[in-house]
């Protein structure tokens, strides 16, 4: 990968472990409000659900609302554990209240952008709520890498749309054949930035991908050995 000048990087399941603060999250808020669920099994069902929640999301089927609370209902529903509207509200504002205040990142991410914003401009593309997001990123200790934070709710389109690749390549100021977006969603990231003719590396942790669009790398550190 040559002539490369920006980096683009999702956030969530790319730098911030979201499973594991979600998951940390959850345990937080499910035992204050004495909701007395099998955790694992709560997780276990919730998780699928969160994920095809942010799918409908992604595609404008369902609004930020109908998916905070859309996706709770439907766990404690799947779970038999019968739950008051009142109490999955109240829980689905605690958990974006409580969430940016665990902050694991996968690992290698803060020696990763220590490593690469002193050679390239560091940037976000994200999919997530803007304050969330911020939140997140601030506190966990990795905002001052990037110039520019994209969010999907401030320029009202998400990934893989093109309009959120060509608002941030324009706020960059860079072309497309000189940026490069790394991300874990194959049809969000990959296949959103690849269409653009961006460069792009995909991040798979879990090992479940196989395809010949882009590099995959399962470890933060191999992204480095690529751009060498």
């Amino acid at each position: 990968m040559h002539n490369i000048t920006d980096i683009f990087f999702d956030l969530d399941h790319t730098l911030w472990d979201f499973e594991k603060n979600s998951a940390l999250t959850f345990q937080k808020i499910l035992t204050e409000n004495n909701v007395a669920v099998d955790f694992d099994r709560f997780l276990e069902i919730y998780v699928p659900i969160n994920l095809e929640y942010w799918r409908l999301f992604r595609e404008d089927k369902i609004s930020k609302t109908e998916l905070r609370y859309q996706r709770l209902a439907k766990a404690f529903k799947e779970l038999d554990y019968e739950v008051s509207d009142e109490l999955i509200n109240h829980l689905s504002e605690q958990y974006i209240a409580h969430l940016s205040s665990f902050n694991h990142l996968f690992e290698y991410t803060e020696e990763l952008l220590e490593n690469l914003h002193s050679k390239y401009k560091l940037h976000i593309i994200t999919n997530g709520f803007r304050d969330v997001q911020q939140k997140k990123i601030k506190a966990s200790g990795i905002y001052d890498y990037f110039q520019h934070i994209v969010d999907s709710e401030s320029v009202a389109v998400k990934k893989p749309n093109p309009k959120i690749f060509n608002h941030a390549l324009q706020l960059a100021n860079v072309a497309p054949e000189n940026a490069l977006m790394i991300g874990d969603s194959f049809e969000a990231d990959i296949q959103g930035a690849h269409a653009l003719n961006m460069h792009v590396i995909h991040v798979d942790f879990d090992k479940i991908h196989t395809h010949s669009l882009c590099p995959i790398v399962h470890h933060l550190a191999e992204i480095e050995k690529i751009l060498k």
